[in-house]
């Protein structure tokens, strides 16, 4: 497979709603991860809490994510 095509899938589940917010990236840096959390943090009612499970991939350690 050719690198040039590869592309990153976000994807958050709303169980209760059965709602599926999702994102596609040509790249996957932490301002794509980023601009996710934030869309997730918008489209999710304020009153819910909000529980992320995520792997350990680099991207989502970054500085500017864990601040």
């Amino acid at each position: 497979m050719n690198p040039t095509f590869m592309i990153t899938f976000f994807a958050a589940l709303d169980y209760l709603q059965c709602k599926l917010i999702s994102s596609i990236e040509r790249q996957h840096r932490h301002q794509e991860w980023l601009a996710f959390l934030r869309k997730i943090n918008r489209e999710t009612p304020k009153h819910l809490q909000l529980h992320l499970i995520v792997d350990n991939y680099a991207t989502h350690k970054h500085a500017a994510v864990k601040a």
